[in-house]
């Protein structure tokens, strides 16, 4: 099922010069208004930049923390798109953030991870969009929930916003790894799968949390067909206000921009693709064996499945389960496949076998029930 969403091209709303990667850059907060303009104007200079972002109310984790320098940060944002001609744009989180956003003439909103979690904020956040015209970007939720994305995108598309983005930042997550927020990958896949036309820009600054994994996410981001990059840049990163690790100087990220390599979605070199045609055809015809033979799998789980029950044998047999992982992890890792992408295949069809076999277990006790009912 694809998303019905009405929006239009990136480029007719922020892209217009043509940079390529698209890149929103700016700092973590406004702290001071010679730090917000300074910034921008050596941003600027690179070249690089498409917009000007800047954190101007931050939602804090804890009161006391800094959480933002308020709307006399919007006055700063003016005079830096005065004096660099760069578009800017904020986080909002209520209605009084978007009437005074639009007010101060920012020309880009972006609805934060902490906001896109709770549907009634982002209603709030669509009924004060109700009738403008200001291009809108929806991170992704704090924890790893694809409806809850799509619904936020849904509402502020309801709401008539037709210049629309998704933002992916990373999920939280209580497994720990080198990245701040997991990017889990897939889900953002999976958007891009529900709606091919909505653009996705990247936001590697928050996924990693380390200034130095930053271009490794921008590549990995842009390989995977995202349409730009939201970077955290600061004049002076060791003294930031928040999040200092994972901002960078705008010479740094001036280097990270130059030093990635865009790959096209498509070529037209009709020697490439009839080579491409014809590995992807060999693909679907594995993929064609590989269903066929999981199909037949869960014919066997069936027949296991009614053999147990018969015999009041215990649907899971943990002693079994870490045999079969055990043996096809190692089995899988001689074939050059990777632990972690078998230990979720096996998961997965297990998890399933499990289902099926409780189907089994169900009718039969329900069949029970319903005899004993008919005979009473």
């Amino acid at each position: 099922m694809k998303l019905n969403l009405n929006i239009q091209p990136l480029n007719t709303w922020i892209n217009k010069t043509g940079i390529e990667p698209l890149v929103i850059a700016g700092p973590c907060s406004a702290e001071t208004e010679d730090q917000l303009v300074a910034t921008a104007h050596l941003l600027a200079k690179t070249g690089k930049i498409s917009a000007l972002r800047a954190g101007i109310w931050k939602p804090r984790t804890r009161p006391g923390e800094f959480e933002g320098i308020g709307s006399i940060g919007l006055e700063w944002l003016k005079r830096a798109k005065a004096e660099t001609g760069l578009p800017t744009a904020v986080e909002v989180a209520t209605a009084k953030h978007v009437e005074e956003a639009l007010k101060a003439g920012v020309d880009i909103l972006w609805v934060g991870a902490r906001s896109t979690v709770n549907p009634f904020t982002v209603q709030e956040i669509a009924d004060a969009l109700r009738g403008v015209d200001v291009p809108v970007m929806v991170k992704n939720p704090v924890n790893p929930d694809l409806s809850l994305w799509v619904g936020a995108l849904e509402r502020i598309n309801n709401a008539g916003i037709t210049k629309l983005a998704a933002i992916h930042r990373g999920f939280s997550s209580y497994e720990k790894s080198a990245f701040r927020n997991e990017p889990m990958w897939d889900l953002a896949i999976g958007l891009k799968t529900l709606a091919p036309h909505l653009p996705i820009i990247n936001d590697p600054s928050h996924i990693t949390g380390n200034r130095d994994l930053i271009g490794y996410i921008s590549q990995k981001a842009l390989d995977l067909d995202m349409q730009g990059l939201m970077i955290e840049s600061h004049i002076d990163p060791s003294v930031a206000w928040t999040d200092a690790k994972q901002q960078v100087t705008p010479a740094a990220l001036a280097d990270i921009i130059t030093n990635l390599h865009l790959r096209k979605p498509e070529v037209r070199n009709t020697e490439v693709n009839d080579k491409l045609a014809e590995l992807r055809n060999q693909i679907d015809k594995i993929d064609d064996l590989v269903i066929q033979k999981m199909a037949e799998r869960m014919q066997i789980v069936e027949k296991i499945g009614n053999y147990k029950k018969d015999n009041d044998i215990t649907i899971l047999q943990v002693s079994r389960w870490d045999e079969i992982l055990h043996k096809r992890t190692s089995y899988a890792k001689a074939l050059k496949l990777s632990t972690e992408f078998t230990e979720k295949l096996l998961e997965l069809m297990h998890s399933e076998s499990i289902r099926k076999q409780t189907e089994i277990m169900n009718k039969s006790e329900a069949g029970q029930a319903a005899e004993k009912l008919t005979h009473a």
